[in-house]
């Protein structure tokens, strides 16, 4: 073990065989180990000394672990905690874990998980991480707003970051959940692990089961070869379970085993193997609604939902309009190539302000990746965003697919939604995709003519080109586009 990874470890318990084992395990991976069997020599040895990690079970002879745990909050202390609680103790563990605790173990512990936590702990999974200051463009920074909505989900963020929690991250769609999982994982101790995302609403719930834990070869038809699940993948990382609430009972049940376990099974195997990632969630439902309504585990909920950090929607937090738009005409404008980016002229910021953005910031987005592709200068007008004032209150999204509609068509879509696109986001940058590509094709890959067929100017067709994924493919260009 390397020293980076050692440290000082204060151990707390009564019973003087665990004791002795917590000792010599820790003795072992090269740590040091101080002892104590009380509250009050607990308190002793943190006033003379400081730890790198503080082990305590919960049941003392003079008090409890969250004693140890709230002075060491009060205290502001550095020192890392971990609460050994009795096995079905799960209020203990959430409670332990809202006012500060790394992390938890349940009775019997087992010496495997025993060391994964530790080091976990210490820092052996990414020490590269803790404190660091977010990268520029990274989701912290992509978070912008400074309205107290926003500035209260930064200091969960890094407040949450410190430890192994279970994060609920709940919001409106569009509203930028996962940015926020994505900024708790930059700022943690894990960052230099994987972040795995996954949408727990597009997996086909046949395959739920395989796709979270991996399977073994032969345990199906078409199990080739072992593959690796979403916990195997996101190991010393974050797991982000997007649209929690979509999980159907029986696999939020399995859900509920692995946190509680800490290991997963794959399908066809025999054993199980431990895990060891920091868990976060989002949703856009009311939880605590799905639970009244059969539709969601009590006990799931109340382990997901130990920090949940509310993420405000945009109409709640205009003040924010303007540095949000800069944010993303920046990003817009360096994933294009358009350098320097174009910035909105005054009666464009005005007719943003004027509307509400059902789709909140991913509506947001979309308009604007939209507004510099069509604006012809440096600025952009309340043209190019295609903002009539009569669409205060409305979707944009809602216009653009009515306006797609032949005439007569409204209101039979009405009646026979499940002819219409379930991402229509997607569908309209499918449709762009095909006709810049025929053009191309047409014109022999000259940018320019292309352009010129379908009205757009090269700058235009640079943007929608870069944005959409479509290759040059044969250099055609003019020597002047160069």
């Amino acid at each position: 073990m390397n020293d980076a990874a050692a440290g000082r470890v204060l151990v707390v318990d009564d019973e003087p065989d665990l004791l002795t084992l917590y000792e010599l395990t820790l003795l072992r991976e090269g740590h040091s180990v101080e002892t104590a069997s009380t509250v009050a020599e607990a308190l002793e040895a943190l006033t003379q000394s400081t730890f790198r990690l503080v082990i305590t079970d919960m049941r003392l002879p003079d008090g409890s672990g969250m004693d140890l745990l709230r002075w060491l909050d009060k205290q502001r202390r550095n020192e890392k905690a971990i609460v050994v609680t009795a096995f079905g103790s799960a209020e203990n563990a959430v409670e332990a874990l809202k006012v500060g605790a790394f992390d938890y173990l349940t009775k019997p512990v087992d010496l495997r998980q025993f060391r994964t936590v530790v080091a976990s702990a210490m820092g052996r999974v990414a020490p590269t991480a803790a404190g660091a200051a977010p990268s520029r463009g990274g989701p912290l920074h992509r978070l912008a707003g400074r309205s107290s909505g926003m500035q209260q989900v930064r200091e969960l963020v890094e407040k949450v970051a410190r430890s192994m929690a279970p994060v609920l991250v709940h919001g409106e769609s569009g509203t930028g959940k996962e940015l926020v999982a994505r900024g708790i994982h930059e700022v943690s101790a894990r960052a230099a692990g994987p972040f795995v995302a996954v949408n727990c609403g597009a997996i086909p719930e046949a395959l739920l089961e395989a796709e979270f834990f991996g399977y073994r070869k032969g345990a199906f038809t078409g199990a080739t070869e072992d593959r690796e699940g979403f916990f195997q993948a996101a190991a010393g990382g974050t797991l982000f379970l997007d649209e929690i609430g979509d999980l159907p009972l029986a696999m939020q049940s399995k859900l509920l085993r692995v946190i509680q376990e800490r290991a997963v099974r794959p399908v066809g195997a025999t054993a199980e193997q431990p895990t060891n990632v920091r868990l976060v969630s989002a949703t856009h439902k009311d939880l605590a609604q799905e639970v009244a309504q059969g539709r969601f585990r009590q006990d799931l909920f109340y382990r997901l939902n130990v920090i949940r950090i509310p993420v405000p929607p945009l109409r709640e937090r205009m003040e924010d309009l303007v540095l949000i738009c800069d944010v993303l005409l920046e990003r817009i404008a360096n994933e294009a190539g358009v350098s320097p980016p174009p910035v909105l002229a005054l009666a464009a910021r005005e007719r943003l302000a004027s509307y509400a953005f059902p789709g909140n910031v991913r509506e947001l987005e979309n308009l604007l990746h939209r507004a510099v592709a069509l604006s012809a200068g440096d600025e952009i007008t309340p043209q190019d965003l295609g903002l009539p004032e009569q669409l205060v209150g409305r979707s944009l999204l809602d216009d653009e697919a009515e306006a797609s509609l032949p005439p007569g068509a409204a209101a039979a879509a009405a009646t026979h939604d499940e002819s219409l696109p379930s991402d229509l986001a997607r569908h309209l940058d499918e449709v762009e995709r095909r006709i810049l590509e025929r053009a191309l094709h047409q014109h022999g890959f000259n940018r320019t003519a292309a352009g010129a067929r379908l009205g757009l100017s090269l700058r235009q067709m640079r943007y929608r080109m870069a944005r959409l994924g479509i290759s040059e493919g044969a250099s055609g260009d003019e020597a002047g586009e160069r």
